[in-house]
């Protein structure tokens, strides 16, 4: 029988076990006393501060951009003291109706829309609260960060969300910069617009550094000089309670203000040349000519130095600086009825400039050999080439003429004869001949460069190019299965009647007004080809210059029969016939014009005009169109008087149109 001793005594597998078991738990109680020790004795101070940074937010404090500043040092575009509205994604209530409902209350604080619009989120479209959409956009770019719904709060706005902050979790208010434009909408094209960095900007090597939620520039010259303009933020540490309330100021990193850029512009020339735009236009409707649009250029013809440019119509960058509906931008912008009003013309509009590019063929005639200034030519008032028939503007018949004549009056025979002995086998010259050539010397047919974005290039045409434009008409009509698309006609290969259009600005040929004065200011200094700008320094906020904008000429080359050019456009505004004495007669200083009407199919005319007065101290070339306006004695001249006399007098005066109808 089994003693009580025994029973009571564990097998050694069992003893083994316990062991274990206990040699385990009383690791797993070390682990922990040592864990407990290492935070609390070792670790305390660190999760100290870790505790003590869960009570502060660092606020990002805006750097004011520089201000843009003409020639005789007023601001164009300079910033005021706002408070903007932010909300921060992250703090909206979760639930879904809570956080719509909260909008919608936050959006009728604002005087905001709380109808659905369209939001473009990336590629996607959907239909948001213009607050929720801007909120989501935002967050898109940087989701982490606070999004501002409103950037110029009004004080009532801004002070019953500071009454009921508790009300409206996840908004906020703070100070900040808002850009503002003085001149409203004269020079609007030229300075450009200012917003927050989106998706795209942040791939943008012209915004290398820039955080997500930065105010950049977004076009125009707010764009090309916004590394200096930009300026460095500054940093607010602020505690806060456990509601998110702030108790207090740890520390301030101040913001430091972007560089003043100066500018070539004359504010006072832009704001008249603006008006000329309106002027020549009211013109040409008076004559029964639909024009609604135009562009001009005022520029110094030795150093390309832009003085004035502007586009009609325009549009005020004021309306940026804030938010936008989609609806509203929908009205004012892209409806048919608004023409286009953020396309800015002057450099980007692509048009046949007509007569105005004679000066062209005229030196491409001398180089070539074709013609002598003195050669006579005999003009019954029409051309005649196989089957072709052209005429003269009005039927007009001007007898013999030589080249300084021609020019003076513009006989369009003069140089379709010009054009035709200009022409050259496809074949053997790919890229044109001496006409095309002399085009490209002259700047067309390439950007010119100017310190302004989005510049076109424009066309001078070929035969290279009559293919691409037969092409271009073929997948056009396969696409949209019609008979014509009024790109090109495929039966024809490049021929004699394309250069004989060329030779007068028309046929395929496009131009910028830009190009075109850039062409004259060659004429005026004696063959440079300026490059323009506007950007001229950089300027401290205390007055010291950080950088000049320095910039080197195209090109420098000869231009054959320049007396005689110059003194053809000199006839052309003060002898009797000229195109457009009566509109400079007493003018007071002497002005190289040459008119420019351009037949466009199934369009009015374009009425063009260009001219420079080299006057010693203040010469100046000036370029202007009116879309639509009919000859170019009747709108676009007048404009340029107007222009040309605020420069030299102060007054742009009173004018009149004059002159021939000449093409």
């Amino acid at each position: 029988m089994e003693s009580p001793e025994s029973r009571n005594q564990l097998s050694p597998q069992l003893a083994m076990r316990v062991a274990l078991l206990g040699g385990i738990a009383l690791a797993i109680f070390g682990i922990i006393f040592f864990r407990l020790w290492f935070l609390q004795v070792l670790s305390g101070d660190q999760y100290l501060a870790e505790a003590s940074s869960n009570r502060v937010r660092n606020v990002t404090i805006q750097a004011p951009r520089g201000e843009l500043i003409d020639r005789n040092g007023t601001v164009l575009v300079e910033n005021r003291n706002a408070v903007a509205v932010l909300v921060s994604p992250a703090a909206l209530p979760e639930d879904e109706g809570t956080r719509e409902r909260l909008i919608t209350r936050l959006s009728r604080v604002l005087g905001r829309s709380t109808r659905p619009e369209r939001c473009e989120l990336g590629r996607r479209r959907f239909m948001r609260m213009p607050v929720e959409c801007a909120i989501d956009s935002q967050a898109a770019v940087t989701p982490y960060a606070d999004a501002i719904v409103e950037p110029d709060a009004s004080r009532a706005a801004y002070s019953y969300l500071a009454e009921r902050a508790s009300e409206f979790p996840g908004v906020s208010i703070e100070n900040a910069w808002l850009r503002e434009y003085p001149l409203k909408s004269v020079g609007a094209h030229l300075f450009g617009t200012v917003g927050q960095i989106d998706e795209d900007g942040l791939r943008n090597p012209n915004y290398r550094g820039v955080r997500g939620g930065s105010i950049v520039g977004k076009n125009g010259l707010e764009f090309t000089y916004d590394k200096y303009l930009r300026g460095t933020n500054g940093a607010q540490r602020i505690e806060v309670d456990a509601q998110g309330r702030p108790k207090g100021r740890l520390t301030t990193v101040e913001p430091v203000k972007g560089s003043d850029v100066q500018l070539s512009i004359d504010a006072r020339l832009q704001r008249v040349g603006q008006q000329a735009l309106q002027t020549g236009i009211g013109l040409a409707q008076a004559n029964g000519n639909p024009a609604s649009g135009g562009a001009f250029v005022a520029m110094e013809p030795k150093t390309g130095e832009v003085l004035a440019m502007g586009s009609a119509p325009t549009f005020d960058p004021n309306d940026f600086t804030r938010p936008i509906s989609q609806r509203e931008y929908d009205r004012k912008y892209t409806a048919e009825s608004a023409n286009r009003p953020l396309f800015n013309r002057a450099i980007s509009g692509g048009f046949a400039i007509g007569s105005t590019f004679k000066i062209v063929t005229a030196a491409a005639a001398l180089a070539d050999g074709q013609i002598t200034e003195t050669t006579p030519y005999n003009d019954t008032g029409s051309w005649v080439s196989g089957l072709q028939r052209r005429r003269n503007a009005g039927g007009a018949v001007f007898g013999t003429v030589t080249m300084e004549r021609a020019l003076a009056v513009s006989v369009d025979t003069y140089f379709y004869e010009l054009g035709a002995k200009l022409n050259r086998d496809p074949a053997r010259y790919p890229r044109g001949g001496a006409l095309q050539d002399w085009a490209r010397k002259f700047g067309f047919g390439a950007q010119t460069g100017i310190d302004v974005p989005n510049e076109y290039g424009g066309v001078v045409p070929d035969s290279r190019s009559a293919d691409g434009l037969k092409a271009a008409e073929r997948e056009c009509r396969r696409v949209r299965r019609v008979d014509f698309c009024g790109k090109a006609y495929l039966e024809d290969t490049w021929t004699v009647g394309d250069n004989v259009s060329l030779a007068i600005g028309q046929g395929d040929f496009v131009g910028t007004p830009l190009q075109l004065a850039t062409a004259y200011a060659a004429l005026e200094n004696g063959g440079t080809l300026v490059r323009p700008h506007i950007g001229v320094a950089a300027v401290g906020e205390d007055g010291r210059l950080q950088q000049r904008f320095t910039v080197d000429p195209i090109r420098r080359f000869e231009i054959p029969g320049l007396a005689t050019i110059r003194q053809g456009l000199l006839d052309s505004t003060t002898q009797p016939d000229g195109t457009s004495t009566d509109v400079f007669e007493g003018f007071g200083k002497p002005v190289y014009g040459k008119t420019g009407t351009a037949q466009i199919t199934n369009r009015p005319d374009q009425s063009w005009y260009v001219a420079y007065v080299p006057d010693e101290r203040r010469p100046i070339v000036v370029a202007a169109v009116i879309e639509d306006g009919g000859f170019g004695a009747e709108a676009a001249a007048p404009a340029v008087r107007q222009i040309l006399s605020q420069w030299f007098y102060g007054n742009p005066g009173q004018v009149r149109a004059g002159g021939s109808a000449s093409y």
